[in-house]
């Protein structure tokens, strides 16, 4: 059984901007930790992302995988799952935002199953990894644009 982890960030600028920097596959490397390369492999009829390939190298955590993309009509969330995965057997995520005041709430829901069981202290470690990404580089890239 995988564990899923949910955490959640205010960042100071709009939703849809929020959401277009989510969107924005290609330029990943340039802003989430550990994100070495991103391929848009499909997109549907609204031009959207729908399959998309990563290689992230960061720290204890290296893989490639490939993920399918659900984005709600109302651009306010995203959810996705693997399809496959080099070190992962499952994962499934999503951005919920809901504007909060002058800003967004952003919250990241991820759940990962591995290929090999990964002991307590090192996934502990990559899941702060990705959260920190998830949602910190994300605000950092989303307040310096606005």
């Amino acid at each position: 059984m995988a564990d899923e982890s949910t955490q959640s960030i205010v960042i100071d600028a709009p939703p849809e901007k929020i959401m277009a920097i989510i969107a924005d596959f290609p330029s990943y490397p340039d802003w989430a930790n550990g994100m070495k390369e991103v391929e848009v492999l499909d997109t549907g009829s609204d031009g959207r992302a729908e399959q998309v390939r990563f290689a992230i190298d960061q720290g204890p955590v290296k893989d490639e995988y490939t993920l399918k993309y659900d984005w709600a009509a109302d651009g306010l969330s995203v959810k996705w799952e693997l399809v496959k995965g080099t070190m992962q057997k499952a994962q499934q995520g999503s951005y919920v935002l809901a504007p909060s005041g002058t800003g967004t709430k952003v919250t990241y829901t991820l759940s990962v199953q591995l290929v090999i069981p990964m002991i307590g202290l090192f996934r502990r470690k990559a899941e702060k990894l990705i959260l920190d990404t998830a949602l910190k580089e994300l605000k950092k890239r989303a307040e310096k644009a606005a």
